[in-house]
């Protein structure tokens, strides 16, 4: 039953979904085109709220538990375990006061509407994962951006999503190039939980009355520790949740 009531539910979810897009697209250019970066930003904000509210057509609630007081004081890196592309509008949404940038797969880069144009034009950067010397380098580039205007990356340490919601072991690669080339960052752990369920049917029907969680840790400075030693404790605190790895990785 729960199934066949989120077939029209799900049609009803892709057509407010593909016209907020749309709608938000022009709307995106014309802020940065007329009025520049910040303007850009607030229109992005305002979309992914939006797309919040698509999401709730399909019962989805959401749980972002953030009881820290992060201020932009210095470049913020954000680092989660990752379920699905709806881990992300909670991020930009509840903690645009961080300004959120995003290393993404260059494959996103096109032909989405407002989505390609905001990580093509707002900040973000897109590598190529199959070209490692290139996503280190962009990886690079970006940090020049974070540190001297003092905002903040999302990182999706595991390097793809988990379809059943059990994570996967950090890949270290880019979470060691922004930590040594952000010495004076904080390192934001997020651990996301349930974003998973929305697909678990596949793209259609998209699950109904899925509860997703954040759960925001608390900030640590990336000089605290070395470098490997950093990466393992941010890890450990993000996965801490999941008993699920520990059976796994007995």
């Amino acid at each position: 039953m729960k199934k066949l009531v989120a077939y029209p539910l799900t049609i009803i979810y892709y057509l407010f979904f593909g016209a907020t897009l749309v709608i938000f697209h022009p709307i995106q250019v014309l802020c940065l085109r007329i009025f520049g970066y910040q303007a850009h930003k607030k229109s992005v904000d305002i979309l992914n709220f939006f797309l919040l509210r698509c999401l709730n057509i399909l019962g989805t609630r959401f749980s972002f538990d953030n009881p820290h007081a992060i201020e932009l004081e210095q470049p913020c890196i954000i680092v989660s375990n990752h379920q699905g592309t709806y881990d992300i509008p909670p991020i930009i949404w509840y903690l645009r006061k961080l300004h959120p940038k995003f290393i993404s797969k260059k494959e996103l880069g096109k032909g989405i509407p407002s989505i390609s144009y905001n990580l093509k034009n707002g900040g973000s950067v897109l590598i190529d994962r199959r070209d490692k010397v290139q996503a280190v380098q962009a990886i690079k580039d970006l940090t020049q951006y974070l540190n001297k205007h003092h905002r903040s990356v999302v990182i999706f340490a595991e390097g793809t999503r988990s379809k059943d919601g059990i994570p996967m072991r950090f890949a270290t690669a880019g979470l060691k190039t922004l930590f040594e080339a952000m010495p004076n960052a904080l390192v934001v752990p997020i651990t996301i939980n349930n974003s998973w369920k929305l697909n678990r049917w596949g793209g259609f029907p998209m699950n109904i009355g899925v509860h997703m969680k954040h759960k925001v840790h608390k900030p640590i400075p990336v000089s605290n520790k070395p470098v490997i030693e950093l990466i393992k404790e941010v890890e450990g605190i993000i996965l801490a949740d999941f008993s699920e790895i520990r059976e796994r990785r007995k």
